[in-house]
């Protein structure tokens, strides 16, 4: 399987980018081709990659029968966004034919002819402004594929003709042409506001070498070599601070207001913006894997993905526009014919059926706003792999939680020391640490880490672990035990219990127990705050999956609101319990986790969530969603998002369907004239395009 992506310059017509698709996907070889409106580009999946040159050409002649004024320009994956300034399919020689167009239109009206002279103009006026119109619809008709924009006003416009309503057929195709220059307008517009939000991609990079700087283009950069950010640039490649001393935004990549201080040591990610002092960074990654390569791979291809709205809106408009026309055609033919009424009036009403039926208002808008919600997500620091994805949280009403990593730091930290008789605090510590110095469990390194002093090993002696329990050591000649309750139990000491949501480690010496330790992987900050927010996004269930014992991992759930609590699962049980979960749940079930450990958990869920995965080439291939902070407040954040995509869009239908529907039965009860109904296909699909654009706020 090899896919390749094809740019289609000039691209403004939306229901030939659905013909374009409908058609590749038809030719022999391809297994899947999906066309993005927004940024007119065609990615095509193809089995044998032998037969590479013969379907582009294929692709090409398609493009050229159906739009011959746009490019087909091969790309790579390496692209830049198009930020073309064209306006609809009308260029300046539009514009001019439209004044043209106008002035003759104005002329009999103003001259007061009739008879030959006044058909002589608007006929001018008419092959003028609607020539290129025709051509394309004649064109189409003979290719198979009528039922478009084109044909509707070709008919439309030469039956108002053949009826005598010369006036309105100039002004339906005039008035029609205006309405693409604007709609044109409305759809750079979006397609500018959108591809801001994800234009973060740096222009070059400083290369240091041989003490001499090179501005260079980022893919010359490779790991190993240092780059100079200077106050006020973005970082270039993901890498480490050798030198220096600022503070960074990240907005661009986390979606964080605050900005972030950096030192020397600290990791930076390409799509930072370096606000104050000079930093010298050695890169980590080349530019194809930096953060900023990935976040645009993400946000571009989830147009491949489409929501089921949008594949609903593409085959209801396949199947729409045919059965207008036949419906116009019953309208202007049964009447007359069997009703003995007038043909011209009920041909006339005919043409009004067709002028309003064109469906671009939903072409158009729809996949517009399923990508102003991608994209307003990304810029939230939520990267959502497709618009399937987006509408699919809609529908999330479980969401399951891994503990470590996610609810928690992950971190161990010693949080609490208790002792007994004689012995201090400190004490405890160090007779603690000096017996896990042997250990590399992340519990032992905590203590030791806790104790921050220089260990003299040679004070241990006959240092033995038991698994499972504990450690048992000789410390300046004391037996010292430092474990759980069973290791303390085998060795017929009673211990002072304690309770605790950390691990709690037992200390003991020469056959008493001398104090206890409490070991904690801290909450993360606001997560009591932030499930609460998850919840009020319409979450019923909340559940949480944990390797830890049962008992800690019950108190963390309780703790931070957690409906249920499974624990001492390995990871063949997370697996089955969250199996369990889907056939007991109705509606579409999420799982958050770190990513690496938690693959095969997050690709089962019907929406995989991964945790401040951003460098983790697992996490984003396992998942569907990626938090590029570590903060589960994001999710809120995404629901919120995926619904106010999820109202735009379903907005866009109801206000484009209705007000066609209202002109489609006034027109056909020879109330709206040919004049409303082109005013209302048009303004119609203005106002469902600028709308769309609303999908880009976050709040």
């Amino acid at each position: 399987m090899k896919e390749f992506i094809l740019g289609l310059e000039g691209l403004n017509c939306a229901s030939c980018a659905s013909k374009i698709e409908k058609l590749t996907n038809e030719i022999d070889g391809v297994d899947n081709a999906t066309i993005d409106f927004v940024t007119k580009r065609l990615r095509v999946n193809i089995v044998e990659e032998d037969r590479l040159k013969g379907i582009i050409e294929e692709i090409k002649n398609i493009v050229k029968r159906l739009e011959p004024d746009v490019k087909v320009v091969e790309e790579g994956h390496d692209h830049q966004y198009s930020h073309d300034h064209d306006h609809g399919d009308i260029g300046r020689k539009g514009i001019i034919k439209i004044i043209i167009s106008g002035i003759l239109f104005v002329i009999p009206w103003l001259l007061k002819l009739d008879g030959i002279p006044r058909l002589t103009i608007y006929l001018a006026a008419y092959i003028i402004i609607g020539m290129e119109i025709i051509i394309r619809a004649i064109k189409n008709l003979f290719a198979g594929q009528p039922f478009d924009e084109n044909f509707l006003m070709t008919v439309a416009t030469l039956g108002a003709f053949a009826i005598g309503e010369y006036p309105e057929g100039v002004a339906v195709m005039l008035f029609y042409q205006v309405g693409e220059f604007f709609q044109g307008l409305a759809v750079n517009h979006s397609r500018k506001s959108i591809s801001s939000l994800v234009d973060i991609r740096p222009d070059y990079a400083n290369l240091e070498k041989n003490e001499e700087i090179t501005v260079v283009n980022p893919k010359d950069v490779h790991i190993g070599d240092y780059i100079i950010v200077k106050p006020g640039e973005k970082v270039p490649l993901d890498g480490v601070v050798v030198q220096g001393k600022s503070s960074v935004d990240t907005s661009n990549i986390t979606g964080e207001s605050v900005p972030r201080t950096i030192n020397t040591g600290d990791m930076v990610l390409s799509g930072f913006v370096n606000r104050e002092g000079l930093l010298k960074v050695e890169v980590k990654k080349e530019f194809q894997d930096s953060t900023v390569s990935k976040i645009l791979d993400l946000v571009e291809n989830a147009s491949s993905k489409k929501a089921p709205t949008e594949n609903f809106i593409t085959k209801f408009a396949r199947y729409y526009t045919p059965v207008v026309v036949f419906t116009a055609l019953a309208i202007g033919l049964i009447p007359p014919l069997f009703l003995g009424h007038d043909i011209s009036d009920w041909a006339y009403r005919a043409f009004v059926f067709l002028v309003i039926s064109c469906p671009c208002a939903l072409v158009i808008s729809i996949p517009l706003g399923f990508f102003g919600g991608i994209g307003g997500a990304s810029k939230a620091g939520v990267l959502i792999k497709g618009g399937n994805y987006l509408e699919g949280l809609n529908e999330v009403d479980t969401i399951v939680f891994d503990k470590t990593g996610t609810i928690t730091k992950g971190t161990f930290k010693v949080t609490g020391v208790d002792s007994y008789g004689e012995t201090t605090t400190e004490e405890i510590v160090e007779l603690a640490a000096l017996g896990e110095s042997y250990s590399n469990h992340p519990i032992g390194k905590s203590i030791v880490e806790a104790y921050g002093k220089e260990i003299d090993k040679t004070r241990v002696s006959n240092y033995r672990e038991i698994a499972g329990k504990g450690i048992e050591a000789e410390i300046d000649s004391n037996k010292v035990l430092i474990g759980n309750k069973k290791l303390f139990e085998d060795n017929n000491i009673r211990v002072e219990e304690k309770e605790s949501i950390g691990t709690i480690v037992y200390v003991g010496k020469n056959g008493a127990h001398i104090g206890t330790i409490v070991v904690s992987d801290e909450l993360k900050e606001n997560v009591i705050k932030d499930i609460k927010n998850i919840k009020s996004e319409g979450i019923k269930n909340t559940i949480m999956l944990s390797g830890d014992k049962k008992e800690t991992a019950i108190k963390v759930g309780e703790l931070v609101g957690i409906d249920k609590v499974y624990g001492d699962l390995l990871p063949q049980d997370k697996v089955k319990i969250f199996e369990k979960i889907l056939k007991e749940t109705k509606g579409k079930v999420a799982f958050v986790g770190d990513g690496v450990n938690d693959a095969p958990v997050l690709a089962r869920a019907d929406i995989g969530i991964a945790m401040g995965a951003l460098g983790s080439d697992a996490a984003i291939e396992a998942s569907d969603i990626v938090i590029m902070t570590d903060e589960i407040g994001k999710i809120a954040i995404g629901m919120k998002i995926a619904k106010n995509t999820k109202r735009i869009v379903t907005q866009n239908i109801v206000f484009a369907l209705g007000v066609k529907l209202i002109v489609l039965v006034l027109g056909a009860f020879g109330v709206a004239t040919m004049w409303e109904a082109v005013f209302a296909d048009v303004g119609v699909s203005i106002i469902a395009i600028l709308n769309s654009i609303r999908a880009l706020k976050i709040q």
